[in-house]
């Protein structure tokens, strides 16, 4: 390991739609269990049908949120008011809970099926900040991060896993509050002002934003560069290949951190 000098002292990493293409993944499933579940109401309670959508529904009320606050925030977004339950609530049971253990359901038998894939933008910068010895974290809501960073053998690469699981473990508030992030950067023992998170997601610049980080480097993998730089991105590129290497992301940072 060859330890460079750079500006900045560690990246933390969203997961899903930034190391793994398993953002649409995720996005499927939810269509899935939530169109499934409108249906039913539509059934039930003679409420007309609206499907879930990617931009009007999965982006704005969903994307980059824990689990079940993603679902209490799409049904109030309907007008919809469901007990919130209990994580050990059964799959599709009319919860919150329920519905978003469906959802998890729903995205396994599809991991399942198909595998993951990385970006490689991704991969050859966390390679490269590996062998210039600048520590990484991955910060995720996934409760699935560990063993998909497994199945695709990245885990080794970070120092620090805050996801869905540690969250619920330090009851950590989720994203667009700062925790995942400011917790990975405690543990790393680096202050936020010296690091970099690396997020595709609204709810993820949010957190960057509030965590007060030296840099916070959006990804515009959903055609939402506008979003991203409204709501707390620094910069924002549609793939990492764009920011030319480790070079290019410490001028980045000596450029926009705060």
């Amino acid at each position: 390991m060859v330890k460079k000098d750079l500006s900045f002292k560690a990246v933390i990493f969203d997961m899903d739609g930034v190391i793994t293409k398993t953002a649409l993944t995720h996005a499927s499933a939810w269509k899935k269990m939530f169109d499934d579940y409108l249906r039913k109401r539509e059934s039930e309670h003679g409420e007309s049908f609206k499907e879930f959508t990617h931009m009007g529904d999965y982006l704005p009320y969903v994307d980059g949120k824990p689990r079940y606050k993603g679902v209490k925030s799409f049904l109030e977004s309907r007008g919809i008011s469901i007990p919130f339950g209990d994580p050990d609530d059964k799959p599709g049971a009319e919860t919150c809970c329920g519905l978003g253990n469906r959802k998890n359901e729903a995205f396994n038998e599809v991991l399942d099926r198909d595998g993951v894939e990385i970006y490689p933008s991704t991969l050859a910068l966390i390679k490269e900040l590996k062998a210039a010895g600048i520590p990484m974290g991955v910060a995720s809501s996934s409760k699935n991060c560990q063993p998909v960073l497994i199945a695709v053998d990245l885990l080794r690469f970070f120092d620090v896993r805050v996801d869905g699981e540690v969250s619920a473990e330090l009851n950590l508030s989720g994203k667009p509050e700062p925790d995942i992030f400011t917790t990975a950067c405690d543990v790393l023992k680096v202050s936020y002002s010296d690091s970099i998170v690396v997020e595709d997601a609204v709810s993820g610049v949010q957190a960057g934003a509030k965590g007060n980080f030296g840099f916070t480097l959006g990804i515009a993998r959903e055609d939402n560069r506008k979003d991203l730089e409204e709501n707390g991105a620094d910069f924002v590129v549609e793939d990492l290949d764009e920011i030319g290497g480790l070079d290019g992301l410490d001028q980045l940072f000596i450029k926009y951190s705060k």
